[in-house]
């Protein structure tokens, strides 16, 4: 491994690791970092959902006042299972708005992947769609409404509240 002063140290490190800064890699004016790392949310894949592409992250760090602050955008492409036709379909996780703030007082080397993995995880969709983007039409959409004729004007049905004012209610 080179050592830390030689040019080759940053990508060695980034070997390593997922998303491992040492502090030494930061200047006083910052440190832009871009590139893919593995998906750090390998170990969920049975959730209905898995990582087809690997994690791309833009970072922009800097030290302040024994501090580090990470702010910048992750995509991670994945594979979810709509929840109304149960078919895979491909989904990217963005976050355009990461942001860190971590107090500096245990080692100069410091792992960012649980941020990362964490908002990942908070971007997931609840319950995925996958005519959520527009792109595509939900088979299962289609056929619930495929033996249903159009309402039209006159014959739609009015709401009947008649029940509803049968009921007695104790006051």
């Amino acid at each position: 491994m080179p050592q830390l002063s030689e040019p080759g140290y940053e990508n060695e490190l980034r070997k390593l690791s997922q998303v491992k800064i040492h502090l030494r890699q930061i200047h006083a004016d910052g440190l832009h970092l871009e590139g893919e790392e593995e998906c750090p949310i390998l170990d969920l894949a049975a959730e209905d959902f898995r990582c087809t592409g690997p994690l791309r992250y833009a970072l922009d760090l800097g030290v302040s006042e024994g501090a580090l602050w990470a702010t910048g955008s992750l995509a991670q492409p994945v594979e979810l299972r709509c929840v109304r036709c149960l078919e895979p379909f491909p989904f990217e996780i963005g976050t355009k708005a990461f942001s860190v703030h971590l107090d500096l007082t245990g080692p100069e080397l410091v792992d960012l992947t649980p941020y990362v993995r964490e908002d990942i995880l908070l971007n997931l969709p609840a319950h995925p769609h996958c005519d959520r983007e527009g792109g595509r039409v939900c088979p299962a959409a289609k056929s619930t409404t495929a033996g249903i004729p159009a309402p039209e004007g006159k014959d739609q049905r009015q709401p009947d509240w008649s029940v509803l004012d049968k009921l007695k209610l104790k006051r």
